[in-house]
């Protein structure tokens, strides 16, 4: 049986005296920092830094997770349910019926305007709009920064009813200027004028600007989870993505573990580009009910040496839009098809020679006792089979470990429908995305040596 060996001891020292608070595992083919010799080397270009929503705070790895986790309660719901509605919609409605996934995990620093205003924004793959709050605000939620006020700079301009940004926008009408409407599946949302702008991004030297960038100038905005940022930058495959807008076919972000105080990265354009690296490469799927999403080409999970019987067609569109599997920055672990994940968990519980603990209110579905009086602790491989190659994870990217409780927590869930791809899961991976061959990568990474 193929596992990762931890000594008790070491387990112990790590837990209390390094972090307080991670499992440290190492698999024996390890691709955890320590053990990484691949380090891509991205050319110059485009980058910006990012950092947690809960940077700076005393959190241990587990609480950090679990305030993720509830950010995000119900985004998997809510998502699952508007696909659904989308699927069963008449043909008539589902143009208007694409599911926004909203707050996020990850804020990027940005500026917009002339003179730039700096502001930080949530970053989400799972929309496109790229919006913050405008004066004169009707309806605003109280924010870091200062609003934006589009008549102080000297870079705006509204957008027309007749351009191409306006007809991409699911729901406008036309008064003065193109108006739009945006909300998220949680109900939240944004209404405000599109407009253009210049965006800065990057610092001192490295700032790169970017002009006539449509933008949604918000004068109404509600809901929660925008709070700890003044507006949102979507990166999913539509139109009025940054990603879109700048016409770059190739994107990339490396997120640090979430109880690291270094930070991740975002990568765009040249920048993206990497040299020499080594890693699992896959098609990227498109869903017509869901455009902005990125659906990955899932075929199978193993536990240890064990292949769990999936059925392949579990990760798979529907011919309704349902179903499938996405990759998403702006949720914290990964949920997959609940058959699947029943098959997942009997088949930790079996590998694992550790006691279920049923006690702790983690939120977890699946936690072990940790033994006080062991001299080793064996947690199985976990390995993802996409089309294309295997995904060995690295231990510490699936297992969450607390010594004040003494349990050790598989970090996954399970979904009634549509699979996650959380972003627990891909710590210390450059997740390269290739818009114009309609692929994914991933790619084992010290993300704080990029």
């Amino acid at each position: 049986m193929i596992m990762a060996t931890l000594k008790q001891p070491s387990l112990f020292v790590t837990l209390v005296a390094l972090l307080a608070v991670s499992l440290f595992v190492a698999p024996t083919t390890s691709t955890s920092r320590k053990n990484l010799k691949h380090h891509p080397c991205p050319t110059d270009g485009f980058r910006v830094m990012l950092r947690h929503v809960d940077s700076g705070k005393n959190l241990t790895k587990l609480e950090r997770v679990q305030h993720g986790m509830k950010r995000g309660k119900s985004r998997l719901q809510r998502l699952n349910a508007m696909v659904l509605a989308a699927s069963t919609a008449p043909d008539s409605d589902k143009l208007e019926a694409p599911v926004h996934a909203g707050n996020g995990e990850y804020l990027m620093e940005l500026a917009i305007g002339t003179p730039p205003l700096s502001y930080p924004a949530v970053l989400d793959t799972g929309s496109d709009l790229i919006w913050t709050q405008c004066k004169p605000c009707t309806r605003c939620y109280k924010q870091p920064t200062p609003i934006f006020d589009p008549k102080k700079s000297s870079s705006f301009s509204k957008v027309s009813c007749d351009s191409s940004l306006c007809s991409a926008l699911p729901s406008s009408t036309c008064s003065d200027g193109c108006e739009y409407v945006y909300s998220y599946g949680d109900y939240s949302v944004t209404q405000g004028v599109l407009g253009t702008e210049t965006f800065t991004f990057g610092k001192s030297k490295k700032k790169v600007s970017a002009h006539n960038i449509g933008f949604g100038c918000g004068e109404d905005n509600e809901g929660d989870g925008f709070e700890q940022a003044s507006g949102l930058v979507g990166l999913g495959r539509g139109p009025l993505s940054l990603v879109s807008q700048l016409k770059e076919p190739r994107f990339s972000y490396c997120l640090t573990p979430i109880d690291d105080r270094k930070k991740s990265i975002l990568l765009l354009g040249s920048s993206a580009k990497v040299k020499d690296a080594k890693g699992v490469t896959t098609p990227l799927i498109k869903n017509p009910l869901q455009p902005s999403f990125y659906y990955l080409s899932l075929e199978g999970i193993s536990v240890g040496d064990t292949r769990l019987p999936i059925e392949k067609s579990t990760f798979e569109v529907g011919n309704d839009g349902s179903g499938g599997a996405i990759i998403d920055s702006g949720t914290t672990i990964t949920y997959i098809e609940e058959n699947a994940f029943d098959e997942l968990k009997k088949e930790f519980i079996s590998q694992t020679k550790l006691p279920v603990d049923k006690s702790s209110s983690t939120g977890l579905d699946l936690c072990f006792s940790l033994p006080s009086d062991s001299t080793e602790v064996e947690i199985p491989k976990l390995i993802f089979h996409f089309s294309g190659g295997d995904l060995e994870l690295p231990a510490e990217n699936y297992m969450i470990g607390d010594s004040s409780l003494g349990v050790a927590c598989l970090a996954m869930g399970a979904s009634s429908g549509m699979s996650i791809f959380g972003n627990v899961q891909q710590q210390n991976i450059l997740v390269n995305h290739d818009l114009e061959k309609d692929t994914i990568s991933f790619i084992p990474t010290s993300c704080d040596e990029l």
